[in-house]
């Protein structure tokens, strides 16, 4: 198998079609049809079932295309480190949940490398999309957090996705609200305190599990719960219905403005902030600048 088949395969894939690929790769349907019968026979598989609407992976597509991206990024990653840099664009992405200090870590790394002919792109979304995303090698880092909690179905989840996590740092879990709610001006809240207001969660879609919540302590039994798709909305309801959340206290008033604020929560729970990354595969040099822009938030 050649860089250029595999290349060929994956386009194939992400483009749902070989007309599509074909378009974006700049070559006849003709040579990829060839890529393709050569790669199947080559490794004794089917990677495509056509049909009128395009293609779909098979089973063992899936398979192959996963270890087909791995070397791609690899060679990404050679040509990044050793190419010609006169000749080379950079390219990194970062998944993360609904962290502001995750975002404002990836606008310091965007200010290192401003000079430079660049494409990188975050995403903020839901926790299983971030592990899918450094799975499937959308995203080179994925953001998010561990507890006593969550700490043993995320380790089986990110086996599962051949994905290793990174301690970042440790924090105590405080309780982020509007600095007009009415319990702003209180040293330290429990969870008796918060009673009578609404929490706040970030929606997970259809992968509703416990685990995957981006808050620490989903599984209390909260009177009323509000779920956002989105961190604008989130912060419009902690001052239109003196809602809350619980979060690692890291918040950046830079991004989200000074209307809001933390508040130490009474426990002896902690959250782990780290990262996760495609294992066996090292970070690039842009990931390592932004890994050390995420671990100065610890500091």
């Amino acid at each position: 198998m050649t860089l250029q088949q595999a290349l060929y395969a994956v386009t194939i894939a992400e483009k749902g079609s070989f007309n599509a690929a074909a378009n974006e790769l700049l070559v006849s349907q003709s040579c990829l049809s060839s890529a393709v019968r050569e790669l199947e026979k080559e490794f004794r598989i089917t990677l495509f079932i056509r049909t009128n609407r395009g293609v779909s992976l098979t089973g063992e597509g899936e398979v192959f295309l996963g270890y087909a991206k791995q070397i791609l990024e690899q060679y990404r990653l050679l040509v990044e480190k050793y190419g010609s840099s006169a000749t080379r664009k950079r390219k990194f992405s970062v998944s993360l949940q609904h962290y502001t200090f995750a975002v404002q870590a990836f606008m310091r790394t965007i200010a290192r490398y401003r000079a430079d002919d660049y494409e990188f792109a975050i995403y903020e979304t839901k926790t299983i999309d971030v592990v899918d995303d450094v799975k499937n090698l959308k995203s080179e880092i994925g953001v998010l957090y561990l507890d006593s909690f969550n700490r043993d179905p995320m380790t089986r989840v990110f086996h599962d996705a051949e994905v290793e996590f990174v301690r970042l740092f440790d924090c105590p879990i405080s309780v982020y609200l509007a600095r007009k709610h009415p319990l702003a001006n209180r040293p330290v809240l429990n969870m008796e305190d918060l009673a009578p207001f609404p929490c706040l969660s970030f929606q997970q879609g259809s992968a509703n599990a416990f685990y995957l919540a981006e808050e620490v302590m989903s599984s209390y039994p909260y009177r009323q719960i509000i779920k956002a798709s989105d961190r604008a909305t989130m912060l419009n309801l902690m001052i239109g219905c003196n809602g809350y959340t619980l979060c690692s206290g890291v918040i950046c008033e830079d991004l989200n403005g000074d209307l809001y604020q933390t508040v130490p929560l009474e426990t002896k729970e902690k959250m782990t902030i780290g990262y996760i990354k495609k294992k066996q595969i090292p970070l690039s040099e842009i990931g390592e600048v932004y890994v050390q822009e995420l671990g100065k938030f610890g500091e």
